[in-house]
């Protein structure tokens, strides 16, 4: 038959084989003719898995197999198994009877591994084939009839039918053909005296052995017989048993004794004695693997015996005795070697997901391991286990294929990379066993959000820091790698409605806040917003942190003198009498300063002193009182110039000018609001109106800023209460500094009401515990003090 009609010849069969367990159901088996045509189909993989055709494509169907070519592949549109690579039986099965391919198919979701094995049918593709040209028989004319020689035997590529079944002999008078098949013994043929030879009537005999294998049609090989015939000698050697039959274990050293042949001949002399000889036939030289005794007839091991390449050896032996016109007689020796265990189990690993996921399920197929042996019996059989504490396990699929599936928890941020050592053991005596390590890498999900190393930060900056000041780098951490690893930063709203994105930016990459504007101590004092740090996981994953920007004051403002003498261009006069004593109060500088601390805490000096130096000034209350009384030596005008200068670094100062001066009688001295008033012995009427006037003013305008304070106290964020407390210094001289908070005031009043200074600013925003200075009449620090933060109002009582 021609390979044209090869594709007609195929012929499907399918064997269910019961089911195993857990995701592996039992082996399935094909069966197509060697040399079938690409695309030609080997069965019907849905109807055979019992699932839909469907399903092939959804759940993933995938052919493995441990072959250099893929022979097979699936259709998983119609579920079709068909040929992909050209079979050739002879090339994967040399010298075996059955010729089968193993693979595995698997399906996803859930994961199902069936076995498949397909058959590779022999079909009759190789004609038989003699070794020799031709062979030359020496044959006696004495030789009987019914002698029989041996003649080379045809060899086949192919299998089973299409093998060597019969041999044919040209027709001739002289020799008729003894074909003989033993059952397991492959097909001989010997040639057979029919008729007493004649070497004076034909001394050389020409005939043609043609071999006929039992392929349909049958292929045919021939071979070229010359027989020459021989005078003398006719007794033919023959051997005490028709057939020999010998075991010697494929371990024997070189040496070791296989047997002992015996062979006689009637025939005396040099006719009678024997040499023993191997026959070749074919491509089999018994010589390479054993060494006959010429002689005595016995057979020992001359090569290394292996079991795994060749279980038995057919040899032919020849006794050929030494007379004029040799005769000899052939004999069939089997010899069996027997199999030790000398081969260690070997481990095939296909892996199927490599990296794992950290969320792997438990159950899921990490890679497909099959163990095999070359050994037969118990020395091929093996079991096989994984070494170390892993969260792994081995499932078995199908007699020697297993599963490494998940059996714990992965976590890629404690172990990364997993070193699996499986080992093979096979049933042998010793036994012996393989290891095989399989790197088991575990990939990242994003299963951590960014962390903050604090849980809130605190950010200190300077006022009138220039813009684009870094003022912070905030960072955060995340264990998960690559792309989930990534952070960006970002900031998000104040709970204030602060326009946040007008103060600071949040570099994204670096966590860099920098500043957008330069602040103002005197105008904000602190805000808040929150960060986020986001990684580029998906799905995201991100935290927040509080950020507080706390505003540290600078000392960029100069002291302000307050009314009456701080009117700009106006001329400040103040009139003494020429009786006054020393001590004689002449006035009072008041000036504030709109920082805070240190930088807001003022002090008064007399700049430049003309004329006899008649005055002095308290340098922290700014009352300017005479030195001593007058002399007619002095000036009826005195200017004074007064520098009020603040604590800061570096220190900043404002002057106000005074020309005071002297006059003859107390009667002449004009009395203003902000000087002292004579004190009169007798307490008139229009005094009395006048206080009750001054009081009640003082009471209306003191509830109006209790009720202010009240409203602004309400409105002021508690989120910040616990950084700030308001702070107020006192001077028992009467003298006031100047602190700063959030929406408080602080109100402060002297006893004396003519001269009191009603003086609203706000309060300081110092941290929490933070130190106050107070001085006293020596203008000296002797002690710090730290008002509760509910206490809004203070009353300081001086008597000038």
């Amino acid at each position: 038959m021609g390979r044209g009609r090869v594709g007609e010849l195929v012929w499907i069969q399918c064997l269910a084989v019961l089911c195993l367990s857990d995701g592996s159901s039992a082996q399935i088996s094909y069966s197509v003719s060697e040399d079938a045509d690409k695309g030609t189909a080997v069965g019907n993989l849905a109807k055979d898995f019992n699932v839909n055709v469907q399903e092939l494509e959804t759940r993933s169907l995938n052919i493995v197999s441990g072959y250099s070519k893929k022979y097979f592949e699936a259709n998983v549109k119609t579920g079709i198994l068909y040929v992909n690579e050209r079979i050739d039986r002879e090339e994967l099965c040399p010298n075996t009877i059955k010729c089968a391919l193993n693979f595995e198919a698997i399906l996803s979701n859930p994961m199902v591994l069936h076995r498949i094995e397909v058959v590779i049918t022999d079909i009759n593709d190789n004609a038989p084939t003699f070794v020799e040209k031709s062979f030359s028989l020496n044959i006696s004319e004495l030789s009987p009839t019914g002698d029989h020689f041996l003649l080379p035997m045809a060899i086949d590529k192919d299998t089973g039918s299409n093998s060597v079944k019969t041999y044919r002999l040209s027709t001739n008078e002289y020799f008729s053909l003894d074909v003989q098949s033993g059952g397991e013994q492959s097909v001989s043929a010997e040639l057979v005296l029919q008729k007493a030879l004649d070497r004076e009537k034909q001394a050389v005999i020409r005939l043609t052995l043609t071999a006929v294998d039992g392929g349909k049609p049958p292929r045919t090989g021939m071979l070229q017989i010359i027989v020459n015939v021989l005078d003398v000698n006719d007794n033919t050697p023959a051997f005490s048993k028709t057939l020999y039959k010998a075991r010697v274990s494929e371990n024997a050293p070189a040496g070791s004794i296989v047997i002992q042949l015996n062979a006689t001949d009637l025939d005396e002399g040099e006719n009678g004695r024997l040499v023993y000889s191997f026959i070749k036939r074919a491509n089999l030289n018994p010589d390479d693997m054993f060494f006959i005794n010429a002689e005595t007839g016995e057979i020992t091991v001359k090569g290394n015996l292996d079991h795994e390449a060749q279980s038995a050896y057919e040899i032919r032996i020849q006794a050929k005795d030494q007379g004029s016109s040799p005769r000899s007689g052939n004999v069939k020796l089997l010899v069996e070697v027997v199999d030790v265990n000398d081969n260690a189990p070997e481990i095939l690993v296909t892996s199927l997901m490599s990296p794992v996921k950290e969320d792997a399920e438990i159950g899921s197929v990490v890679a497909l391991v099959t163990v095999t042996d070359k050994d037969g019996g118990n020395n091929g059989l093996t079991s096989c286990k994984l070494s170390g504490v892993v969260p792994f396990k081995l499932k078995s699929n199908y007699k020697n294929y297993y599963s490494l599936v998940v059996d714990g928890l992965l976590d890629r941020e404690s172990d990364s990379v997993y070193n699996v050592t499986i080992t093979a053991t096979d049933e042998g005596i010793p036994p012996l066993s393989t290891t095989s390590v399989i790197t088991v890498q575990v990939s990242d999900v994003n299963d951590n959000a960014p962390r903050f190393l604090q849980p809130v930060i605190n950010v200190y900056v300077k006022e009138n820091s220039p813009v684009g000041t870094t003022l912070y780098t905030i960072t955060a951490v995340d264990p998960d790698v690559d792309g989930n690893a990534k952070i960006s930063y970002s900031s998000l709203h104040s709970p204030k409605n602060i326009p946040i994105s007008s103060f600071v930016n949040v570099h994204p990459d670096t966590g860099d806040i920098i500043s957008l504007q330069s602040f103002n101590y005197e105008e904000l004092k602190t805000f808040q917003f929150k960060v986020q740090a986001t990684d580029s996981g998906v799905p995201p994953l991100s935290s927040n942190v509080t950020v507080n920007v706390f505003i540290l004051d600078e000392n960029d403002n100069s002291p302000g003198i307050l009314a009456p003498y701080s009117d700009h261009g106006s001329v400040n006069s103040e009139n003494i009498p020429y009786s006054a004593e020393a001590g004689y109060f002449v006035a009072k500088i008041r000036a504030v300063d709109a920082d805070s601390g240190y930088n807001a805490l003022l002090s008064y000096h007399i700049s430049e002193p003309k004329g006899n130096n008649l005055f002095r000034i308290g340098t922290s209350t700014g009352e300017i009182r005479t030195k001593r009384r007058m002399s007619d030596n002095d000036l009826k005008t005195h200017p004074v110039v007064v520098l009020v200068s603040d604590n800061g670094e570096p220190s900043l100062s404002a002057t106000v000018s005074i020309d005071v001066v002297v006059v003859e009688s107390t009667g002449d001295i004009q009395t203003q609001f902000r000087h002292v008033p004579v004190k009169e012995e007798n307490f008139s009427d229009l005094n009395l109106y006048l206080l009750i006037s001054i009081v009640s003013v003082s009471v209306i305008f003191l509830l109006s800023f209790i009720s202010l304070i009240a409203v602004k106290c309400h409105r002021t964020d508690s989120s910040f209460s616990r950084y700030s407390a308001p702070m107020i210094t006192t001077h028992p001289d009467g003298s006031w500094s100047y602190s700063k908070s959030t929406q408080q005031y602080d109100v402060c009043f002297s006893s004396d009401t003519l001269k009191s200074d009603v003086v609203v600013f706000p309060a300081s925003f110092p941290p929490v515990d933070a130190e106050l200075i107070s001085i006293n009449e020596g203008d000296t620090f002797n002690r710090t003090q730290t008002l509760p933060t509910k206490e809004k109002v203070c009353s300081v009582l001086k008597k000038y």
